[in-house]
């Protein structure tokens, strides 16, 4: 999944935020599961979207 900008965060509306949250945030279970394995930056990167979304509203 992308790493979403400021600017792209400011330009969806309410719903979409939401929705990207909840996608995110499946995509994150999966990505840590994939980490005990072997890992990969992806875990960080995630959560640092997710945060982004929720500060920007």
């Amino acid at each position: 999944m992308a790493i979403l900008r400021s600017k792209e965060i400011r330009s969806m509306k309410e719903e979409e935020k939401l929705k990207r949250i909840n996608e995110l945030k499946l995509e994150l279970i999966k990505e840590k599961g994939k980490v005990s394995q072997g890992g990969s930056n992806k875990v960080k990167e995630i959560k640092r979207t997710i945060a982004r979304l929720k500060t920007i509203r």
